[in-house]
């Protein structure tokens, strides 16, 4: 398919933004837009309404609502996509009104993750979510009609299809919840793996498009997928990367966060997302480069103490320094102590940014003084692979090593200590 036959195909989208926040306004329509991008869409016109206190049938007012309605039509637009969440009831009486098709931004997300989610896990996780969003908006479509419990028109046919959705979605979330569960066992059988190595886990976390798997990339020379669309990669990627002192730590990307992510695909995620609540160290990757890359780093902590991983330590990458003016991103670093700039595109600070990963996975190491027998040749050999060597001596009763190594290693190795 050519270029322009693509163009042709991308769906019309009139947004409507229902920020209670002016300063939000620029920030949110330049999201909200990025995300119809990635969902294939096109954005011919916004409608703003300031909403406090959004009606329980078309949560902006009739007034609002007939304007809409006008607008879409003038533009012919395919789809009306509100940057809020909506009811089940609220989409129909909008779509009854502007007689367009109407979506709110959880369905958007959801839409993305759909788009992007290639392994069977990443299926699985998005179809659950998809089916536990559409459940109670299934529901509430026939709520007025449900109190009637019968009555002329509602007997038969009515309430059977009711009953007969509900249950297939039920039946579908069940099987879901199962599959996952297997996906999750499996996925516990390789973190018992990978943990008899003791080399520490270190994820990749931020917001989604902040460079993430560039990041990655740079780091572990994988080819995770680097791209400037949301959500361009939902499956977790763990390498074993070694540094330049010889020590190695396992280094996880995952999913990007942000705002006002549906919960439910929080829930869908949770497995994945467990990963992250296990790491030694987070990166978290911040595009330096946005004017509002202080909301970004908000949404990244909000969702982290969502998941349970607010309490771990932290170490802020800002990212995209070769967007800025020179020093820029370096002065950004210099104001929020625990933190480096760099830019994974090219490379540059990377190296900083390693030297500061090793110093803050060591902390909590001992040094260890010992003289080890040749026939503890596992021990020496853990010694280079799970520590820092510092001397290494052969004599005749054994190898005198000098080391540093995780805490466990050096109460394994305090029998062998040097008078």
């Amino acid at each position: 398919m050519s270029g322009h036959a693509l163009e042709e195909a991308r769906e019309r989208i009139l947004a409507v933004f229902v920020n209670p926040d002016a300063e939000d306004d620029e920030y949110s329509e330049l999201e909200f837009g990025g995300l119809v991008e990635a969902a294939q869409g096109e954005v011919v016109g916004t409608v703003r309404q300031r909403v406090d206190r959004p009606t329980s049938a078309t949560f902006v007012r009739s007034g609002k609502v007939q304007e809409i309605a006008g607008f879409a039509a003038e533009l012919d637009a395919d789809v009306v996509a509100f940057d809020c969440e909506l009811t089940g009831v609220q989409i129909r009486n909008l779509e009854e009104a502007i007689e367009k098709r109407v979506i709110d931004r959880p369905t958007l997300i959801l839409d993305i993750f759909a788009r992007r989610a290639h392994t069977k896990e990443g299926q699985l996780q998005v179809e659950l979510a998809m089916m536990s969003y559409r459940l109670p908006r299934l529901m509430s479509v026939y709520t007025k009609f449900e109190r009637q419990k019968g009555g002329i028109g509602m007997r038969g046919p009515g309430e059977t299809k009711l009953e007969s959705d509900r249950r297939m979605v039920k039946a579908r979330i069940a099987k879901l919840t199962e599959e996952i569960a297997k996906v999750k066992e499996h996925r516990e059988q390789q973190r018992q793996e990978r943990e008899r190595l003791p080399y520490p886990l270190v994820s990749l976390v931020g917001y989604t498009s902040a460079g993430k798997s560039t990041l990655m990339n740079r780091i572990a020379d994988t080819a995770v997928l680097a791209d400037a669309m949301p959500f361009a990669t939902l499956d977790p990627t763990t390498r074993l990367v070694t540094s330049e002192t010889g020590s190695k730590i396992f280094l996880s990307d995952t999913v990007g966060f942000i705002r006002r992510l549906p919960t439910t695909l929080v829930a869908a995620f949770r497995a994945t997302l467990e990963e992250v609540a296990r790491s030694h160290l987070l990166l978290h990757v911040v595009d330096a480069s946005l004017d509002g890359w202080e909301i970004q780093r908000d949404a990244v902590l909000d969702t982290l103490e969502v998941i349970g991983a607010a309490d771990l330590p932290i170490l802020t990458v800002f990212n995209k320094s070769d967007l800025l003016a020179p020093g820029h991103a370096e002065r950004i670093a210099e104001e929020w102590p625990g933190s480096v700039a760099v830019s994974a595109l090219h490379g540059e600070g990377v190296g900083e940014l390693l030297r500061a990963v090793q110093d803050r996975i060591t902390i909590g190491w001992r040094e260890v003084d010992v003289l080890l027998p040749y026939d503890q040749s596992s021990l020496i050999e853990s010694c280079h692979k799970y520590g820092r060597v510092l001397s290494e001596e052969y004599t005749p009763e054994g190898v005198a090593i000098r080391s540093d190594v995780p805490a466990e290693w050096a109460e394994r190795l305090a029998a062998f200590a040097r008078k």
